[in-house]
């Protein structure tokens, strides 16, 4: 939902896929139509591995009417060569400056672009025509309705509601405060997001950006309140890379970009269009082909 599968990836300087909704199933839960943030997908150091995985992941489940049925059994298991000569992919960057981010960070993934460019893709900057702190509004309303969803039973309980942490209170009672039409604004604001990136997509072949806001930080730290200077105004702002393939419903493979200046990992978002999400695994072997970040650890992960 918001980075479970990119952001562990780009921190291991391994490779995760948030797949495209329906793709692999998930649950069921006691809500099986509404719920289409959270997926499951697959983890793995290289892109055949993850690629064999998905394919055993991938699927139809009866109990869950959204999944969609392979193309045919296996049909993910290792993405086909081809001429990338030509390949448009769009740079989104930091988002116009609106994504704060660790020194050194964007510097990262931006020389893991020339590996992109070995291949014989072009890379050209690109920005949606879109108001990017409204859809991070209409984010956090979807997420806290289905979070309060989803948990309403243990805050109703007092004795399981004490042993909730302050970040669970504050999303599961923003959730139980919303009006059914900010709920309906949310998903229009979700609906003009995705026709956003659809038109960007007649441009681009594929959108890059940032995995991971930060590098890597201290375990004893429960999340980052501040980046670059700048403070965060909930307990998962530092996440934001994450929200705009969540929210546009698009395959996103997290892949390793290298490593700052004190050997932390970091990470690039592979964006492929709507349910692309072999031509993101395609992608990302060329990638990693190119580069050999599969072959590559870190001291730190030594």
């Amino acid at each position: 939902m918001m980075g479970s599968l990119r952001t562990p990836a780009a921190f291991n300087h391994v490779y995760g896929l948030r797949t495209s909704f329906g793709c692999v199933p998930h649950g069921p839960t006691e809500e099986v139509f509404f719920q289409q943030f959270s997926v499951a997908g697959p983890m793995a150091r290289n892109i055949p591995d993850l690629a064999l995985l998905l394919s055993v992941q991938a699927g139809f489940d009866a109990r869950l009417p959204l999944t969609r049925r392979a193309e045919a059994p296996g049909s993910f298991a290792l993405p086909p060569e081809r001429d990338w000569n030509g390949v448009r992919i769009g740079w989104l960057g930091d988002l116009g400056g609106h994504l704060p981010t660790d020194p050194g960070l964007l510097d990262t993934c931006v020389m893991a672009l020339g590996h992109l460019r070995t291949l014989g893709c072009t890379i050209d900057a690109a920005s949606p025509d879109f108001d990017l702190e409204r859809l991070w509004q209409a984010w956090i309303d979807l997420r806290s309705f289905a979070v309060s969803g989803a948990n309403g039973a243990l805050y109703r309980d007092p004795a399981k509601r004490a042993l909730l942490k302050p970040e669970a209170l504050w999303e599961i009672e923003r959730g139980l405060a919303l009006s059914g039409a900010r709920v309906y604004e949310a998903m229009s604001i979700r609906s003009g997001w995705y026709q956003a990136l659809r038109m960007l997509f007649e441009r681009f072949d594929y959108l890059v950006m940032p995995a991971a806001q930060v590098f890597p930080f201290d375990a004893g730290l429960d999340w980052p309140h501040a980046i670059d200077g700048r403070d965060m105004d909930t307990y998962h702002r530092w996440m934001q890379a994450v929200v705009p393939a969540t929210m546009a419903g698009l395959p996103a493979l997290a892949a390793p970009a290298g490593f700052g200046r004190e050997g932390l990992p970091a990470g690039i978002q592979i964006i492929g269009p709507a349910q692309a999400d072999a031509a993101v695994l395609q992608l990302g072997h060329a990638y990693d082909q190119a580069g050999g970040f599969s072959r590559v650890r870190s001291p730190w992960l030594a």
